[in-house]
This record gives structure tokens, sequence and C-alpha cells, in this order.
């Protein structure tokens, strides 16, 4: 197959599936509010076309900056955030509101992270420019007069009329020093000469910069009382570091590391306590601190297998159904099957992620990919695990899903970022033709330029 009729192939696939995202998203609003309303809603049509103009406009933009990146991510991403959409639409219409200005701002922030970044390895000369900035991003929620607390966790920053949870940020640019610092040390740190209880340890030198980040960034978490995003840059840590050094013992040893953190978390505070007994046994907590997972777990039992239809069901009764317990809402409505098919779709873009890793040919972008798949990955499984009680509830977004501008756009930009290496990948094993960047165009006109005016004086 020629390098071009690979992109078209592509992209064809590409644009049908999102076609299709947007055709459910659109039967999905209209059967939702039949349920609710009995009435055919007046704002359908211009919901429809603001809807699929959005996933048109993303599709053109993968179309001209990425032609050979892999189909199944925009797909993917849509259909769970077009659903998502859909339920936050059905319980609220000022959450409604909120959440399609967002889900603007995220698509141009796509746009514009697939536009600026035309080459991923240029991340790589800013690996501890992305670690200052994460750190920075990490402690403004404790600056006082900036950051606030909501829901028990101090993981606001106010600036103006703006609220937003900068962690989400922060962990897109951890993930990028990571797999900067790994892909350039990962001989160093493998060739260690310090033998511990019969492991191999490299020297701490080598080791420093990242343990520091790493430990700054979950103690900082702690502190926030954000359990969810602790728990997601320990497995970021531990993920990025085995992938980079291929050693089964800092995988076995990351793991004895976070039993004895949650042990002594749970000894030290009283609100990992109170999460693990609710986990345990939400009817046995006093002051209704269990309400909240039962009520979810009333609801899905409520949905069964088919769910009780789109507008047909009560996920208003269970608490913050629009943010933490939005797959619990999903379930009454859209039932086994319904939800069965979300994770479907996330398994799908997980895959999609793992297999641009596998692909890539250099070691920075395949860790990044491994980075970034493993940040959606794991954010799927901490709040999908705690609604379904197979972990403690720590309260982390449904990627592309749950109420909330952050997320939604920091998830955005972490998907461009991965189409992008997809899309590097394909030109380097040239199943697409490569052409030069835009930053590389302007470069060769100035040498150009300067090379006909050093010709003209002399």
């Amino acid at each position: 197959m020629s390098e071009g009729s690979v992109a078209r192939s592509r992209r064809r696939t590409e644009l049908g599936l999102v076609a299709l995202s947007g055709i459910i998203t659109a039967a999905a609003y209209v059967l939702a509010s039949l349920g609710k309303h009995s009435t055919m809603p007046a704002r359908m049509v211009p919901f429809m076309l603001f809807v699929l103009g959005l996933l048109a406009c993303g599709h053109v933009v993968v179309r001209l900056t990425a032609k050979g990146a892999d189909p199944m991510f925009l797909p993917m991403a849509a259909f769970v955030h077009g659903l998502g959409f859909v339920m936050i639409a059905r319980l609220n219409d000022r959450w409604a509101g909120l959440q399609a200005t967002w889900s603007l701002v995220g698509l141009l922030a796509f746009a514009a992270t697939l536009i600026v970044i035309e080459r991923t390895g240029d991340l790589r000369r800013y690996q501890f420019t992305s670690l200052a900035a994460g750190l920075v991003l990490l402690l403004l929620p404790l600056i006082p007069g900036v950051g606030f607390t909501s829901g028990g966790a101090r993981i606001w920053v106010s600036i103006g009329p703006i609220n937003f949870q900068p962690g989400e940020f922060a962990k897109i640019l951890l993930a990028i020093f990571f797999a900067g610092y790994l892909a350039e040390r990962r001989d160093l740190i493998v060739d260690g000469h310090i033998r511990f209880l019969g492991v191999t340890l490299p020297e701490l030198r080598h080791l420093a910069p990242i343990l520091v980040a790493w430990a700054v960034s979950v103690v900082v978490m702690v502190g926030e009382k954000d359990l969810g995003s602790s728990l997601l840059f320990f497995t970021l840590f531990v993920v990025m570091l085995w992938v980079a050094t291929e050693r089964t013992s800092f995988l076995v040893m990351g793991g004895g590391l976070f039993a004895a953190g949650a042990f002594i978390a749970y000894q030290m505070f009283s609100h990992v306590r109170t999460r693990v007994d609710i986990w345990l046994n939400p009817w046995a907590q006093e002051s209704g601190r269990g309400y909240q997972p039962i009520q979810a777990l009333y609801g899905m039992a409520h949905g069964g297998l088919t769910g009780t239809g789109l507008g047909m069901g009560s996920p208003d009764l269970i608490p913050a159904a629009h943010n933490d317990f939005i797959f619990a809402a999903l379930g009454e409505e859209m039932g086994l099957i319904g939800v069965a098919t979300v994770l479907a779709a996330y398994a799908l873009l997980v895959g999609a992620g793992m297999r641009t890793a596998l692909r890539a040919q250099r070691d920075f972008e395949k860790l990044l990919a491994v980075g970034l798949t493993t940040i959606s990955a794991v954010q799927t499984f901490i709040i999908v695990g705690g609604v379904l009680r197979v972990v403690p509830l720590t309260g982390v977004t449904l990627p592309f899903m749950s109420y909330g501008g952050s997320s939604l756009v920091a998830n955005y930009v972490l998907l461009a970022i991965l189409i992008r290496i997809s899309d590097s990948t394909a030109r380097s094993l040239h199943e697409v033709p490569d052409s030069a960047s835009i930053a590389e165009r302007f470069a060769t006109w100035r040498l150009q330029r300067a090379a006909r005016m050093s010709e003209a004086t002399q």
C-alpha cells in the first residue's frame, strides 16, 4: 500500500467512526429529552449542529495536521464525551451549558496542541521546564488567597472568574519530564552497582531528580487530600520506570512501596480511614457518610441489564451524579449493556495508546505514549472501580465524561499529544509522506535569506 493510500484509509476510517459517534450522541440526546419532558426539545437542532460541528472540526484538524495518526483516538473520545454530555444535560440544563462551553475550549486546545507541537521530539528539550511548571501547578492550591477547598480536597485555584484544577495539567507535564529524563538516562539506571536485598539499584544521583519529582507530587497531593491524584502520580512513576528499564524488580518494589504508603496513610490520616471504612461497608457508616455509594449501587441495580431508558430513570437521586458518579447514572438508564459499551470504548482508546507506544521508534516518544496512556487508563480504573466498590472511591474524574472544564481540556491536550506521537511514528515508518514543519520551513527560509544577503554584499 502506498504512503498516500495509508493516510487516506486511516482518515476515512476516522471520519466514519466520528460520524457514527455524532449520530449516537444526537440520538441519545433526543431519547433523554423525550423521556424527561415528553416533548421534542426546541434546541435539539442547534445542539446536534453544535456537536456534529465540533466533531467535524476535530476531524478536519487531524486530517490537516496528523494524516498518519491512529484512527481510533478521536472517535472513541468523541463517543464517551458525547454520552457524558447527554447525561449532564439530562441532569441539569445549566451544567450542560457550561459543559458545552468547555467542550468548545477543549477542542480549541486540542487543535492548538496539534498545530503548535509539530515534532513530538521538541518536547524533550523542555523536560526540566515541564518539571518546574508541573510542580508549580501542584503547589498553586496551597497558596492562600489563590487555592481553595471544595469537596474536602484543596485542589482548586481561583484566578478572577475562572476556577480550575491545576493538577489536571500537571500530570501531563510530569509525564513529559519522566519520559525525557528516563530516555536520556535509561542505561545509567539499568546498569546499577548497588546491591540491596538482592536487587541491583542504580546510583542515587541518577535517580535523584525523578525521585524528588515523584515524592513532591505525591506528598503535595496527600497534603491537599487528593488521594486519587496521589495514586495516579505514583502509578505513572512506577509504570514508566518499569517500561524504561524492563526490570520487574522496580515493579515489585513499587508495589511494596505502595502497600507501605497505603498503610501509613491509613494510620495517619482520618480522611483515608473514612474512605476505606465506606468502601468496606457503606451501610455501617454513621451520619450518612455511605449515602453516595449506596445510592449509586441502588441506581445501577435498578438499571439491570438494559437500563430504564434515557430520561426514564432517577439519576438525580445519586449525589454528584454529574461528576464522581456519572458512571452510575449511565448504568441506571443504559444498563449493563450501556456501561459495558462505554468501558469497551475506553479499552479501545487505551489500546490505541499502547499500540502507539509499541510502534514508536524513539525512546522518548515510546515512554511518553506509555505515560499518557497510563494516566487515562488508571484514572478510568480509579473512578469506575470506586463506583463499583472494587477500590475505595477517591474522587477523580472519568476522562471526557465527567462534568468539569479542567479535566476536559487537559484530556483533549493529552489526546492531541498521543495523536501527534502516532503521526510521527507513521512518518518514521514511511507509512505516510513526511514533510517539513512550519518551524523547519521558516528556519530554512531564514538561512536562504541570510545566504542571499551574504552573496549580495560580496
